[in-house]
């Protein structure tokens, strides 16, 4: 048996509570904190903003990347080049222009699509599931799919690798919850189904130790007629959470959990008011996560804690420093400026450090680390 290291004190000018009524002469709170936000934590106060450097040397830094840079995406998602990874995940961004003319698999873990943009159809194991802007479809290992394609999909891909995503444990605020699961969609054994039954030649791509094998059918092994039981893809789209709030006090990331596994967890970011207590922090507060790395794919909106930020954009801040809002959007919280967010983002926190792929380097942009200046733009 383990037992944190545990004994709340107080040390010169703080904060009866976190995140609220910060001291004038020390607004600037950083979080320090174990185990994601879940663990032990203390709130330092500060002077100067923690994110306040003047020069940086060396590869661990805040990192961010315009993927809408990257070159024209491979026929096959199992091409697309991997950007960022561990042992645990694999994080890709796929275009799929055209109707997929075989079947994929991954066999290396369960696989999240996220659309990004574009709208079609997705057949699999379990039948077909239309699909749009906004969807996450969680595919479980092994499950044979493909796309039909009515307007070109981009689709951020996170892989489980050698794990399976589960929903995450709601506590106090029950079941229902940020989404109830009978919003969870699964595929059907529908008309449009059967009308893709095929004596024809099919191929089936599978990717296992991230190499690809390749199983030829004399016909379409997509012949289901029907299935029962508890496993199967399921679709849930952003519109559809509905997100923890407190107008007393800013939550934490781990607040807007949607997704969890054995070593990551998935978070969205969805339009929400801001808090509106006098007293409260009204922008994500300024934390060291020292246990995990922090991914966010910024799909839509306005990202109000980050300047010159676009939709499509990834920034990756790893495990190592202290991070949080830009200049202008702090003093924007402190002004209350905006009452509603309209962001729409999607975070992963890994347990474990990511490396970064050649082809995410070649979209990076070198000037991020210093748009914490109070001057800086890295526009």
């Amino acid at each position: 048996m383990r037992k944190w290291i545990a004994f709340p004190h107080r040390e010169g000018l703080t904060s009866r509570q976190a995140h609220a009524d910060l001291p004038e002469k020390a607004p600037y709170e950083r979080e320090v904190g174990r185990n994601g936000f879940f663990g032990p934590a203390t709130h330092i106060h500060h002077r100067h903003a923690p994110t306040g450097w003047s020069e940086w040397e060396g590869e661990l830094r805040p990192r961010a990347f315009d993927l809408n840079e990257l070159p024209d995406s491979p026929d096959c998602p199992w091409d697309a080049p991997t950007l960022l990874h561990n042992a645990h995940c694999q994080y890709r961004l796929w275009t799929c222009r055209a109707s997929m003319k075989n079947l994929v698999r991954n066999s290396d873990g369960d696989e999240l699509l996220f659309v990004h943009t574009g709208a079609g159809a997705l057949y699999c194991d379990y039948g077909h599931l239309d699909i749009r802007d906004g969807d996450y479809v969680v595919i479980p290992r092994g499950t044979q799919w493909r796309l039909e394609v009515s307007e070109p999909m981009q689709l951020l891909m996170i892989e489980a690798t050698n794990d399976y995503y589960q929903l995450p444990d709601k506590g106090l605020v029950g079941n229902h919850a940020i989404f109830d699961a009978t919003v969870l969609d699964t595929p059907a054994i529908d008309d449009a189904f059967r009308a893709q039954y095929s004596e024809d030649p099919w191929q089936v791509r599978v990717k296992r130790h991230d190499q690809q094998s390749v199983i030829h059918y004399p016909f379409n092994p997509l012949d289901a007629e029907g299935w029962h039981g508890d496993l199967s893809v399921v679709r849930v789209n952003w519109r559809d959470i509905r997100p923890l709030m407190s107008h007393r006090v800013h939550l934490p990331p781990s607040a807007h959990s949607t997704f969890v596994a054995s070593r990551f967890v998935v978070c969205t970011f969805v339009p929400r008011p801001i808090e509106s207590d006098p007293g409260a922090l009204k922008v994500p507060f300024y934390h060291s996560n020292d246990d995990f790395d922090e991914v966010i794919f910024y799909h839509a909106g306005d990202f109000f804690s980050r300047d010159n930020i676009d939709t499509g954009m990834v920034t990756f801040h790893p495990a190592g420093f202290p991070h949080g809002p830009h200049p202008k959007a702090f003093a924007a919280g402190q002004a209350h400026k905006k009452t509603f967010t309209d962001e729409v983002a999607v975070m992963i926190d890994t347990r474990d450090a990511l490396h970064m792929g050649e082809a995410i380097r070649q979209v990076e942009n070198p000037d991020y680390v210093y748009s914490w200046r109070e001057t800086g733009d890295p526009s």
